[in-house]
């Protein structure tokens, strides 16, 4: 069973940083796994933060990109998304998310979430 525990926000004021890690367990940091970070405001679609494979490929949302910095440490199981440079509008509850590819068909593995709030 696949579980992802996230950790790591919190409040900030705008222009400052956060880091959040995700832990997972019971799966196997391999080639067929993309770690990545969502995201989800109030009223609002969960949108894509960033991912990265195994071998360390990125890709951010355009929002993101050049503020926030996703890593992976595939010794200890954990993904990062180190958050800087922060916005009002970045405040969204953050999720982790594990895709795990069998053959062609892909299984979404998502933590629990972890409330990142940005103060103006």
């Amino acid at each position: 069973q696949v579980q992802l525990v996230e950790s790591g926000g919190g409040l900030v004021q705008a222009g400052g940083s956060l880091r959040l890690s995700c832990t997972a367990s019971g799966v196997v940091f391999s080639n067929n796994v993309v770690m990545g970070w969502f995201r989800q405001a109030p009223g609002r679609q969960r949108e894509l933060v960033a991912t990265i494979t195994r071998g360390g490929m990125t890709d951010y949302a355009d929002s993101m990109r050049g503020r926030f910095t996703i890593s992976r440490d595939n010794a200890r199981n954990t993904v990062y998304l180190q958050m800087n440079s922060l916005k009002p509008e970045d405040t969204a509850v953050y999720y982790c998310n594990a895709r795990v590819w069998v053959r062609t068909t892909a299984n979404d593995y998502w933590g629990q979430g972890t409330q990142v709030t940005v103060s103006s």
